[in-house]
């Protein structure tokens, strides 16, 4: 049985997004990292019936790897947890 990596290949990107802090309610871009895992253009060939399944269902996704952003105000600066944004996304 093959890991759900090997479906996959995977990079790194960033992408802005506008988040609001909680501390001060002041909106500001912020840079996000995630993990983005596009299907493969074909199956490992040491796949059996059970994989050629899964790869079958498998889509393209991305995995939020930062948790913590800073505030962009300067009078607040003060460091919040992403909870605007899903923690995984479907392309």
């Amino acid at each position: 049985m093959m890991e759900e990596r090997e479906f996959f290949t995977e990079t790194n990107e960033t992408r802005t997004h506008t988040l609001v802090c909680p501390h001060c309610g002041q909106p500001s871009d912020h840079q996000i990292n995630w993990v983005v895992r596009r299907k493969r253009a074909q199956l490992p060939r040491n796949a059996d019936e059970r994989d050629r399944a899964r790869f079958a269902k498998a889509q393209p996704y991305m995995v939020r790897r930062d948790d913590m952003v800073a505030c962009g105000n300067i009078r607040c600066r003060k460091r919040f947890e992403i909870t605007q944004l899903q923690t995984l996304a479907f392309l």
